[in-house]
């Protein structure tokens, strides 16, 4: 669980479930802080941040108790916002509002699913600041795995049109790169393509949602704002109907890669569980292509995930409810923006 706003006071988490026992100490965490915040290309805000965790409950003299643990990161950037972002409701209108999204961003999804007027309210949210949490969080995971002899680690393939062909490595050659990668401004192993990146990137390129869109500019693919017969419209789907985690109203488009079908006509190489000795795998009657199937099976998939989020949102305990609920909320957003109350 995470909480707090891009330039609010601080960012909070908790996570559960963490055996008691573990060695844990701020360093452990604070490193992969320290990770996150470089990389070439890096804003103005990195400039500001030299994030430290804060281990307010759940550890005790560097092990921990087994109850929540809860952890706080200060947002350095809070002096300059402390009327702008308080609490208190005697500084509301310090600062002016924000009512123009941006293409790309939560905002306008934001607004209409809380009825905000000021795309503050969304945006200091959904903003990437609050992914300093989920990687202090992460590196509690990180510190119980690395007990287990299970490690992390990533490394960068691919920016825009340029990057290198990692192949099939081994789980040793995965971490050599891994370590390489530590070196790189880019997170890139491979030298050469780390220079072609870094020439993309002092171009201005941006990588958005999708594997198309990954390898295109920011202005080629963002969903344009325009005005609309029953309120904002836009000028394209390349988004694929979700902005900064929200639908958008416009069709939610997916796409997926499936990796070969593994059962082969001709054995591969594997281990027997019982005697350890080396054997060819066995043979079970497969199809030789399942892509129509998967396409099927990402149907229901779909409906599953939305009609979960649905409920969510209306609740209900019956059809006649659920359907009560559902046409009000759309009866509430009827004109925006154009409603009294804006």
């Amino acid at each position: 669980l995470t909480a707090g706003e891009s330039h609010g006071r601080a960012l909070a988490g908790i996570i559960e479930g963490v055996p008691a026992g573990l060695a844990l100490v701020a360093e452990d965490i604070d490193r992969d802080l320290k990770r996150r915040q470089g990389g070439y290309g890096r804003g103005g805000r990195m400039k500001i941040e030299s994030d430290r965790v804060q281990i307010l409950s759940g550890v005790r003299w560097g092990k921990t108790l087994g109850s929540p643990i809860a952890l706080l990161i200060e947002n350095l950037d809070w002096e300059n916002w402390r009327r702008g972002m308080s609490p208190e409701a005697s500084e509301e209108g310090s600062v002016e509002a924000v009512t123009r999204p941006r293409p790309g961003h939560a905002d306008l999804a934001g607004a209409l699913k809380y009825h905000h007027r000021d795309i503050r309210n969304v945006l200091e949210r959904s903003s990437a600041r609050e992914t300093a949490m989920r990687v202090a969080l992460g590196a509690v995971a990180r510190r119980l795995m690395g007990e287990f002899g299970i490690r992390a680690g990533s490394f960068v393939t691919e920016i825009g049109r340029e990057g290198f062909e990692a192949g099939a490595a081994s789980a040793e050659e995965l971490q050599d790169l891994a370590e390489r990668a530590g070196s790189s401004p880019l997170r890139c192993p491979d030298e050469g393509a780390t220079g072609k990146m870094m020439r993309l990137v002092d171009e201005g390129v941006e990588v958005g949602l999708g594997f198309r869109a990954a390898r295109s500019f920011g202005s080629e693919v963002m969903d344009e704002i325009v005005p609309g017969e029953e309120g904002p419209a836009r000028t394209g789907n390349n988004a694929g109907g979700i902005e900064g985690g929200i639908s958008n109203g416009m069709p939610i488009v997916l796409r997926a890669a499936m990796k070969p079908i593994p059962t082969q006509r001709k054995p591969l190489r594997s281990v027997d569980i019982v005697t350890g000795k080396a054997v060819e795998a066995a043979y079970e009657r497969s199809d030789v292509c399942a892509v129509p199937a998967a396409s099927v099976i990402g149907e229901a998939m779909a409906l599953l995930v939305v009609a979960e989020a649905f409920m969510e949102k209306f609740g209900g305990d019956s059809v006649e409810e659920t359907g009560r609920n559902f046409r009000a909320y759309l009866e509430s957003l009827r004109g925006f923006p154009h409603r009294k109350d804006v």
